[in-house]
């Protein structure tokens, strides 16, 4: 047989589209070419392919070999099809059986040896093999990431384990499902004496999937808040859990807290590409990264103004599309922003801008002042539901064991938290930030004393209609965590004290 046809996928974006390895052996003078939009790392497969075949004691044909990546129009990049492209020269050599091969996918990485080395993105392609009911082979590199679908996988070490599989005379190891371990020790919220007013916020912010800004003077405690957030929000279903984790497989990271939220942390000198993703080879950043869970920005103003703008749309739209020449990619970012900064420039005016706090230590002028948090444009600000004001506490709060054992644990506002959300997924199938305006009105009407009360604050504080829009919703998750039905006037009194900035 001098052709065979061999399948594999491809990556673009968090999709795996299928690719078909078509090798054609010819007479003439020997040499392989590799045709179909191959990038540089797919071209230079042909040297791996030839050094495994070798070491592994086949014969590599000495004839013209051709080698087609269908669909001809899609760009294939990495080192994901080495063993394809292999198995695909073995079988059009007639040195391994074909029975099999249209009912089996193949994804790994050749070493020269003829090892089997793990790829990036392989579980997005375990779940696209599962759904047309074909089985994978993999590397066993890439055990961990497959295991967490149903999909019907096998691992492999080499090339000759492979073809021994394929040879019927020994089976390759099933991967089963992996029940994710327990997840890693999580920050507590008992851990954090006093701000009460901080952890009702962050508790109404896991509890309807809010944004939140806290400020307030170095050492308040706001990286501490806000990095135990994950904790009080509620775990991630097996569907969102597979979500989180192939977008991570795409860059090559593993995601072990399987039910756990995801929580990043970028560095404020992170650039647009980093923070939104893109690239040469479009791959998800921090914001994919942090789907269905947190993206910590911290010192907000130090991060440039062009960065935080290009997170204007994704926060709307739950969702980052990357235009490329050759592709457009769209990545999943459903996610909640927290961010944190200074009061100003120097850090020690208070969060309500009084110095006594710190008596003479700040020095900064109120022109600094403004110009500082000026820094933060006023439409990404609108975006931010929740104002929160941190400030310091007393030597008798911190060093107080009474205060130690007021303070409530995570647990115990978790459970308060997936009370108030299946309520609003019963109620209206999306959590209250997701709310369109249309479904305002449906699920949160206000009365005429609730209206009144916030068409005063509208008009006093000035607050555009997206800023009219977020106080409701964040006055319905109030209402869901203390149990009403409906949105009534201490609701809308509490949602508009988060709102300091507007002030």
């Amino acid at each position: 047989m001098s052709l065979a046809i061999v399948h594999t996928r491809a990556r673009l974006g968090v999709d795996a589209p299928a690719v078909t390895v078509e090798v054609h052996l010819s007479n003439g003078l020997p040499g392989l070419s590799i045709v179909g939009l191959p990038e540089t790392a797919v071209k230079e497969s042909k040297d791996r392919v030839r050094s495994a075949l070798i070491n592994s004691q086949f014969e590599f044909p000495a004839r013209r070999i051709t080698i087609n990546l269908a669909p001809a129009d899609l760009p294939k990049d990495g080192s994901r099809f080495d063993l394809a492209i292999a198995i695909g020269i073995l079988a059009a050599s007639g040195q391994i059986p074909t029975d099999d091969l249209n009912n089996i996918e193949f994804i790994g990485e050749l070493a020269l040896s003829g090892e089997l080395r793990s790829v990036h993105g392989v579980l997005p392609a375990a779940i696209a093999c599962e759904k047309v009911n074909r089985s994978l082979i993999i590397a066993d590199g890439n055990i961990s990431e497959v295991g967490l679908c149903d999909a019907k996988s096998y691992s492999a070490k080499n090339l000759l384990d492979v073809c021994a599989h394929l040879h019927k005379k020994q089976s390759l190891n099933k991967v089963n499902f992996l029940r994710p371990s327990a997840n890693e020790a999580i920050a507590d919220f008992s851990d954090v004496r006093g701000q009460q007013h901080a952890k009702r916020a962050l508790e109404i912010a896991a509890a309807g999937g809010h944004n939140i800004l806290l400020y307030g003077p170095p050492g308040t405690g706001k990286t501490m808040l806000a990095s135990r957030l994950p904790g009080i929000m509620p775990p991630l279903q097996k569907v969102q859990a597979i979500e989180v984790a192939s977008i991570h497989s795409l860059c090559g990271y593993d995601y072990p807290n399987w039910q756990t939220p995801p929580f990043r942390s970028p560095h404020h000198t992170a650039s647009s590409v980093a923070l939104v993703g893109g690239g040469s080879h479009p791959k998800p950043g921090e914001i994919s990264l942090a789907h269905h869970g947190v993206l910590f920005l911290d010192e907000l103003p130090e991060y440039q103004r062009q960065v935080l703008e290009v997170l204007r749309e994704p926060l709307e739209s739950g969702e980052i599309r990357i235009s490329r020449a050759t592709a457009q990619l769209t990545f999943p970012a459903r996610f909640q922003l927290i961010a944190a900064m200074n009061p100003c420039p120097c850090g020690y005016l208070s969060a309500q801008g009084n110095k006594n706090y710190y008596q003479q230590r700040c020095t900064c002028t109120a022109e600094q002042v403004q110009r500082y948090r000026k820094k933060i444009s006023g439409p990404l600000l609108d975006r931010i539901d929740l104002h929160i004001p941190i400030n310091r506490l007393s030597i008798e709060e911190l060093s107080s064991e009474n205060e130690k054992d007021k303070e409530e644990s995570s647990l115990v506002i978790q459970k308060r938290v997936i009370k108030a959300r299946k309520q609003q997924y019963t109620r209206q199938q999306v959590n209250n930030a997701n709310l369109s305006v249309k479904d305002l009105d449906r699920f949160c009407f206000l009365g005429s004393l609730e209206r009144g009360l916030l068409q005063k604050a509208i008009e006093k504080l000035g607050l555009s209609a997206r800023a009219y829009h977020r106080i409701i919703k964040v006055a319905r998750t109030i209402a869901d965590i203390s149990d009403n039905k409906e949105i009534q006037a201490c609701h809308i009194a509490e949602a508009l004290t988060f709102r300091n900035f507007d002030r």
